[in-house]
């Protein structure tokens, strides 16, 4: 659960609920190549990125934009992105984030996506930090529910045990 620049996580295993904040936000998210910074990016990319159609390919067997962002400044985990957006449905299908220097720091690649409740979705993808050794961490999206009505309680830090 996210309350403003905090986490919060229950740790079954220790019946703990804690707080991540600060330099462990740039940890990894139990052994995968995700950082808690990562799984909990909310920011609207406009507002932090500058933002240009650079190209346009195929990937995937798709016609794609391929979108350059570069950060307007503050402080926010990647100083670029490299983007291929699918022309047609409108969703990422692959990215490059890179750091101030330029490195390739981490990459993510929708092997599948599908139609749910009227919107393309990826339903398979991996994401890698180059910086690992390994081949990167599949997620698997079996079931999503949009616009849900979520009551207000489930929101608190009691919740989480539950």
């Amino acid at each position: 659960m996210c309350i403003r620049d905090r986490l919060w996580i229950y740790l079954p295993s220790t019946n703990r609920t804690i707080k991540i904040s600060g330099h462990m936000m740039r940890q990894s998210v139990m052994g995968s190549d995700l950082s808690y910074e990562d799984m909990m990016e909310d920011q609207d990319l406009q507002k932090i990125y500058d933002a240009q159609v650079a190209a346009e390919e195929v990937i995937l067997e798709r016609p794609c934009w391929v979108l350059e962002l570069t950060s307007k400044g503050g402080n926010i985990a990647y100083h670029s992105r490299k983007i291929w957006v699918d022309k047609e449905r409108f969703v990422s299908l692959r990215e490059d984030r890179f750091a101030r220097s330029g490195k390739l720091l981490k990459t993510f690649e929708a092997k599948e996506v599908s139609r749910i409740q009227n919107r393309w979705v990826p339903t398979r993808m991996v994401f890698k930090d180059v910086l690992k050794s390994g081949k990167g961490t599949e997620f698997i999206l079996e079931s999503i529910e949009f616009n849900a009505d979520i009551p207000e309680h489930v929101f608190t830090k009691a919740s989480l045990r539950k």
